[in-house]
């Protein structure tokens, strides 16, 4: 009974996020209130568990680089950065989006992509202000590329630090196996830019003389804060990158890197909460728990099951099925929660299965189903929902099947070029 009604709270919430009818805050709250309610989850579920309650780690990792890219705002760096990137592309606004695409998918690979959209997002604000087009395609655009980028390495996308662990992968196993894939999906990305988001890219060329005259130096004005946030970033992204090594939570960076930033520059709250979406952190409360109690009822861990008992043993059948099935549900529900149900399903699956690159193909195929089908939806992903909030604040906003119409595409694509790939790689040159 509990798993009906935690099914049926989550496709009612979905329903309400989908068609927007209600703010999608108030539904996730309210879908979290209800399963709290009526008991399927309870507190213990809902707050303090790792596999059921809210992720505390991606909220305040959220909360704190929000933070500090409220302090960095007040630098003039991200206006620097618009007019560079704008006078770099020649005002062109399709080389703009493939140049701000690149520079978040590599960011996302060593950055994780909830990091770089939070840097990003002001900057492509910026730059569709000065030549005035619509911001929302470059939006979608880039959200989008940080999920294909941070499918490149360990740390680029939660899901694969929890295979890492599951699966006693490292950085290097990551970059060797992932990094290539990404590479192609990411210059098939670029080419269907243009037909993705055709009727984007007409701008004035008045716009486009006005901004090539810029002189984006005289953009800073703050420079003695520009380098307390450069030192502070440095030491965050340090510490991002060496996680393996320090031991340390990127949350936990990121608040620290916050509240040093803070200090340093002698910032006042308003300044620096001003930049902190606190609808996004909320909603991100509401749906962990909504996940929560379909984890805890099993719905979950059912349903990957019946995908790994299908496979029959068939190694091929097995990665191909983990993959499709991961880019599926990992646009319905968060493919944090989906890949932390699905990794002991998958370790249980490579015991089975006696050749070791073919049992390791497993493992490829649930991260990269489970990072690309981030893309399918709105909600499909972290980075999606912090990007439609910073939309959202900045009066152009993104529906959600605005990002859908666009993201199952990108997901299929995606999805149809990593398939050949893992049976080429794995199964064929092994």
């Amino acid at each position: 009974m509990s798993a009906v009604v935690a099914v049926a709270v989550f496709v009612v919430a979905y329903l309400f996020i989908a068609t927007e009818k209600v703010p999608k805050m108030a539904t996730a709250l309210a879908g979290a209130g209800i399963v709290l309610a009526v008991g399927v989850v309870g507190s213990e579920d809902a707050f303090y568990s790792h596999e059921t309650g809210v992720d505390w780690d991606v909220v305040f990792l959220l909360l704190g680089m929000m933070i500090i890219v409220g302090v960095l705002r007040k630098t003039g760096v991200f206006e620097f950065t618009a007019i560079w990137a704008a006078k770099r592309a020649k005002g062109s606004p399709l080389r703009i989006m493939i140049l701000l695409v690149l520079i978040t998918a590599i960011a996302s690979a060593f950055l994780d992509n909830v990091t770089t959209v939070l840097l990003m997002a002001p900057v492509t604000l910026l730059v569709c202000d000065r030549l005035d087009i619509k911001p929302v395609p470059f939006l979608i655009a880039e959200v989008m590329a940080s999920n294909i980028g941070g499918a490149a390495t360990l740390i680029g996308d939660p899901p694969n630090i929890i295979i890492g662990s599951r699966a006693g992968l490292t950085f290097n196993d990551f970059l060797v196996n992932m990094a290539p894939i990404v590479a192609i999906e990411l210059a098939v990305f670029c080419l269907v830019l243009p037909r993705l988001f055709r009727g984007s890219f007409t701008v004035d060329p008045d716009r486009v003389a006005d901004v090539m005259a810029l002189n984006e130096r005289e953009a800073i004005h703050d420079k003695r804060l520009l380098i307390k946030c450069g030192v502070v970033l440095l030491g965050v992204f340090t510490a991002f990158i060496g996680h393996s090594i320090f031991h340390i939570e990127p949350s936990v960076v990121a608040l620290l890197g916050a509240g040093v930033l803070v200090l340093l520059a002698q910032a006042k709250p308003k300044d620096y909460l001003a930049s902190v979406e606190w609808e996004t952190l909320l909603f991100f409360a509401g749906l962990f728990i909504m996940i929560g109690a379909l984890v805890k009822t099993g719905v979950i861990g059912d349903l990957a099951k019946l995908a790994a008992d299908a496979t029959g043993g068939n190694a091929l059948l097995a990665v191909m099925l983990i993959l499709g099935v991961s880019a599926l549900l990992s646009g319905v529900v968060d493919n944090i929660p989906y890949v932390a149900t699905m990794s002991p399903l998958v370790l249980g699956l490579t015991n089975d299965i006696a050749d070791p690159t073919h049992s390791e193909a497993l493992w490829w195929s649930l991260a990269l189903g489970a990072d690309f089908g981030g893309n399918a939806t709105a909600i499909g992903a972290s980075a999606n929902v912090v990007v439609l909030g910073i939309a959202a604040r900045a009066g152009s906003p993104i529906s959600f099947w605005e990002f859908t119409k666009k993201g199952i595409i990108v997901t299929l694509i995606t999805v149809l070029v990593a398939a050949p790939y893992l049976w080429l790689r794995y199964f064929v040159f092994a």
